[in-house]
C-alpha cells in the first residue's frame, strides 16, 4: 500500500522454495515458515526502510485498502497453516500514531478476498468466504463467496451485502477510478481478455466497451517468444488510467527456458473505442521473476 511517499509492506506468508528432481523438471515445493505480522515501510524520498508496529493478527491472503485520512485498512485473511480457513478479523493502522487498533468483526471469515475504498466505505469483496452457522453442504456454489462486507467508519459497524462478485471464483483486483470500479480478472485467470465495470445500482458487472487487448495472447516469432505463458498481471490506477503490468515466460515443450520478459500496457477508461497503449518496449531479461504482490502507484512532487 502507498501512503505519501512511503510504501508499506504488511504481513504474509515466509515460505521456501525446495526444487525437488532435476532442474530440467521444474518440480517446486513450497514450504510454508511462518505467517508475517511485521509491517515494513519504505520512503522513496530518503531510499530507506523502517519498522512500524506489528498486526495485533498476523496474516496472509487478506484485503487492505487506505482512506483519504492516510489510514491501512485490513480485514480477512489465512491466520493459520491448518487447512484452508478464514478469518472475520479487522483491524486499522494509523501512520501517524504508529498503531494498530481492533475493528469490529465481519460477520463472515473470508480469505484470498479484495479491499476497494468506494463512496466512503471499505469493500472486503469475495473471496473463499463462510458464514460461521451457514450449511457446509451447499453444493458446488456457496452464495458467501460472491459477497462482499461493507464498513462503514462513520458507524463503525459491518453490513453483508449480497452477490456483489457474483462469482465463486475469488476476484484478483478491484481498483476504483473517479467513483467507478473495475476488475479484469479472478484468482484463477488474472486476465480475462478484457476489462469489467461496476454498476453499482444493478448491482452487476459489466466489459467496457474497448477493452479487449494483446495482454492475453502473444506471437512474437521473430524474437523467440513464440511459446510464451504468463506469469503475472497486475493493474494499478493512476489518474483516469489503468495500467497493467504483465510478465512471461518461454516454454518450450514441457520444460521452460529461464528467461523473461515484461510489458506495460494502459487503458484509458473515458475512451468510447479501444483505449490501449503499450507504455514501454517489452523488456526482456534472464532468469524468471516471480510477483508476490499486486503493483501500486505513487505521485511524487517534482
Amino acid at each position: 500500500m502507498v501512503i505519501g511517499e512511503e510504501i508499506f509492506v504488511i504481513g504474509g506468508r515466509q515460505c521456501y522454495k525446495d526444487v525437488i528432481g532435476s532442474s530440467e523438471t521444474n518440480n517446486v515445493h513450497e514450504i510454508d515458515i511462518e505467517i508475517l505480522p511485521s509491517v515494513l515501510k519504505y520512503n522513496v524520498g530518503k531510499d530507506c526502510w523502517t519498522k512500524c508496529a506489528p498486526l495485533e493478527t498476523p496474516r496472509f491472503n487478506f484485503a487492505c485498502m487506505t482512506s483519504k485520512e492516510g489510514k491501512i485498512y485490513v480485514a480477512g485473511g489465512q491466520t493459520t497453516f491448518d487447512g484452508a480457513k478464514g478469518t472475520s478479523l479487522a483491524e486499522v493502522y494509523d501512520p501517524i500514531l504508529d498503531e494498530w487498533k481492533q475493528l469490529p468483526n465481519m460477520s463472515t471469515t473470508r480469505y484470498k478476498c479484495v479491499g476497494v475504498s468506494w463512496q466512503e466505505k471499505f469493500y472486503v469483496v469475495g473471496g473463499f468466504a463462510r458464514r460461521e452457522n451457514t450449511d457446509t453442504h451447499q453444493g458446488p456454489y456457496i452464495m458467501e463467496r460472491s459477497s462482499a462486507e461493507v464498513y462503514d467508519p462513520e458507524r463503525d459497524t459491518w453490513d453483508y451485502m449480497a452477490r456483489m462478485w457474483d462469482l465463486d471464483v475469488p476476484p484478483n483486483q478491484i481498483v476504483n477510478i473517479d467513483g467507478k470500479l473495475y476488475s479484469s480478472g479472478d484468482c484463477l485467470n488474472t486476465w480475462k481478455g478484457h476489462i469489467e465495470s461496476y454498476d453499482g445500482k444493478h448491482n452487476l458487472w459489466y466489459i467496457v466497451d474497448g477493452s479487449s487487448s494483446p495482454i492475453s495472447i502473444l506471437d512474437d516469432t521473430q524474437n523467440n517468444w513464440s511459446n510464451l505463458e504468463r506469469m503475472f498481471c497486475t493493474m494499478a490506477p493512476i489518474g483516469t488510467k489503468l495500467y497493467f503490468l504483465a510478465g512471461y515466460r518461454n516454454m518450450l515443450g514441457d520444460n521452460y527456458i529461464s528467461r523473461t520478459r515484461s510489458e506495460v500496457h494502459v487503458f484509458e477508461t473515458t475512451t468510447n473505442g479501444n483505449g490501449w497503449r503499450s507504455l514501454i518496449e517489452p523488456l526482456e531479461e534472464q532468469g524468471e521473476k516471480e510477483l508476490c504482490s499486486h503493483s501500486c502507484f505513487m505521485k511524487l512532487d517534482t
